[in-house]
């Protein structure tokens, strides 16, 4: 057949091959043209605002926020730039020179603490405090002082109550404790790490017993705590004296005591804590007793050797001439006793606490089963006693005033009385004997 013209599909194709370029290109000319809109009305809008702050430089201020101040005053309303509280305000033209330009930054930065009492250091003839906390620490470890402790005071007249305001305490030092060799704590830590707490009571009935919260890690911990004590008239107070002790808390055994400050209210001006928060800062001091000046005192002990029972009775009966072990010069003493057989402890006894005595009457006895042996009688061979008196403590540590050791390897009156007591069964000897350290 005979060539009849070009086909319907070539036809098509060529139809959309002129098509498509021009539909990209009317795509594209509307894409340009709303990108010119939107840039041209942002341009506009720049302008005009920059036409208004040419016209009208001064805006209308912000309406003020009040601020309240950290010492408890009314709230103060702040405006922008306003010139800030601790600055001194100077005549038109003068500039602050730099010594008052860093004095004002050390106002703004300083811990408020406007009126506290800290003890002065005299530096070239004039009177000065440490400007930091490491400078006071230093001063600590090299004079050998334990740190301060800083307190406030503030009697409310009507609740009958005062308020003591644990602050913060500086420049702790720990206590050599010669059981640790001075090396580590039992908690693993060394010395030179310390977890302080401080415990308050009102002396001298010990009562109102309050204690922070631990501070880990640190010898300058700030507390911040109040404690109010209710139903204390002034004159009652003039009586009494606050007692703090600082302890440094040891998860794996008894917390060690740093030292111990005893405030009379006596010593400050009760009416003035009634207007005012007093602040007041005091040295703090070891916890040392002067048992060696004072002596140890003296025990009355009755003993009595049952060797058909195999039993030995020991009776505590009395003490004399004990060391005054607290503010009050009085002591909480009691006996622990301890029955030694070949030199090991195998029981142990102990009285009750006599409060607030240094001539305790006991009037206590004791039996203890003395081991025997197979084909012999029973006897006090390898048998000795151990005695300690103790000063009881409800906040710290128990203190010991006295040791005594009672059997063959005693010396002097303690060993006397033993053989007279080992010849002598079935009697009740009684002896004074002095307590050794």
């Amino acid at each position: 057949m005979g060539d009849t013209g070009p086909s319907t599909d070539t036809m098509d194709y060529s139809a959309w091959e002129t098509v498509i370029p021009a539909v990209l290109g009317l795509t594209a000319a509307a894409i340009l043209a709303v990108s010119a809109c939107f840039c041209a009305r942002r341009l506009r809008r720049q302008n005009k605002k920059m036409n208004h702050e040419a016209a009208f430089p001064f805006q209308a201020p912000r309406p003020p926020k009040a601020v309240r101040s950290p010492s408890g005053q009314p709230p103060q309303y702040l405006k922008k730039n306003s010139p800030s509280p601790t600055t001194i305000k100077l005549p038109p033209g003068h500039l602050s020179p730099p010594e008052q330009q860093i004095q004002t930054m050390q106002n703004t930065i300083k811990y408020s603490e406007e009126h506290e009492t800290i003890p002065k250091h005299v530096i070239n003839g004039t009177s000065s405090e440490p400007d930091t906390l490491d400078e006071m620490t230093c001063n600590n470890e090299d004079t050998g002082k334990l740190g301060t402790i800083v307190f406030k005071l503030r009697y409310l007249t009507e609740r009958n109550a005062i308020t003591v305001s644990v602050v913060r305490c500086r420049g702790l030092q720990k206590q050599p404790n010669p059981d640790r060799n001075g090396v580590e704590g039992s908690n693993g830590k060394t010395q030179g790490a310390l977890d302080p707490y401080v415990k308050l009571q009102l002396l001298p009935e010990k009562q109102h017993k309050v204690k922070t919260r631990v501070v880990r890690n640190t010898k300058n911990p700030i507390y911040d705590e109040d404690f109010t004590f209710y139903g204390l008239s002034l004159d009652e107070l003039s009586c009494m004296s606050l007692h703090f002790v600082v302890l440094s808390f040891d998860r794996y055994s008894r917390d060690d005591v740093i030292g111990e400050v005893v405030c009379p209210l006596s010593s400050i001006d009760l009416h003035q804590i009634e207007n005012q928060q007093v602040a007041l800062s005091r040295e703090i001091q070891p916890r040392s007793l002067k048992i060696k000046a004072q002596g140890r005192g003296e025990l009355l002990i009755s003993l009595c050797w049952q060797p058909a029972a195999a039993r030995l009775t020991v009776v505590l009966l009395k003490a004399r001439n004990l060391p005054r072990m607290d503010i009050t010069n009085l002591a909480d003493p009691y006996v622990k006793i301890y029955l030694l057989y070949n030199g090991q402890r195998i029981a142990k006894k102990k009285t009750h606490v006599k409060k607030r005595t240094l001539s305790p009457v006991f009037n206590e006895s004791f039996a203890f089963d003395i081991p025997t042996t197979e084909g012999a009688g029973a006897t006090l061979d390898g048998v000795s006693l151990e005695l300690m008196l103790l000063d009881w403590d409800r906040v710290t540590k128990n203190e010991v005033i006295g040791r005594l050791e009672l059997g063959p390897k005693g010396t002097g009156s303690a060993l006397n009385h033993w053989k007279e007591v080992c010849n002598s069964p079935r009697r009740q000897i009684a002896d004074w004997h002095k307590l050794r350290e």
